[in-house]
């Protein structure tokens, strides 16, 4: 159970063991991190929603925004678990209403990502989740646009960081969680 997981070496073997790394994915010299094996796995599930909730305490935040698509999938139970609403930060084109929209660079290309106007309540308190910190780009497109609705940036909670990527570099104004840091 999560709950017997008070120790930070524990939840980072946990999570390490929920995460396989697949080899030239999207494309060649990419690596990437596939977190499917730790989200069937309720006990792990379990541990790294209520070890997010309890950094930030159901006082803190009012909303919780997931950054496609794996942000989406940790997001929505961490929203619950904090009592905050849940806004989803998708690729362009996706979201049906007048949507606010911020390009980013990431490690192989450009991207857009867009949410809707009036997601945020200006004044909300935000918290940005997503599985991995890789570059900083979408991260810190999440931030430009919770801050241009109006909201407040409580913080970016990442299952894991890369932190050979340096994307921490990109968001020295705001407070990174991550569970874990390889």
């Amino acid at each position: 159970m999560a709950e017997q997981l008070t120790d930070r070496a524990d939840l980072s073997d946990l999570i390490a063991a929920g995460i396989r790394d697949i080899p030239d994915f999207p494309k060649p010299g990419i690596t990437f991190k596939d977190i499917t094996p730790l989200l069937g796995t309720p006990e792990a599930l379990r541990a790294v929603v209520s070890a997010v909730a309890a950094y930030y305490g159901t006082d803190a935040v009012d909303a919780v925004v997931g950054l496609e698509a794996r942000g989406f999938i940790l997001g929505a139970p961490i929203a619950l678990e904090l009592d905050a609403g849940f806004v989803p930060v998708r690729k362009a084109g996706k979201l049906p209403a007048r949507t606010l929209r911020e390009s980013y660079d990431l490690e192989y290309g450009t991207a857009t990502v867009e949410m809707h106007a009036d997601a945020i309540t200006p004044g909300s308190r935000v918290l940005i989740v997503d599985d991995v910190l890789a570059t900083g780009g979408t991260a810190r497109a999440a931030v430009e646009l919770v801050r241009r609705a109006g909201g407040t940036v409580v913080g970016l909670s990442v299952l894991m960081e890369l932190a050979f990527l340096q994307g921490r570099d990109q968001l020295t104004d705001v407070d990174v969680h991550a569970l874990t840091v390889v």
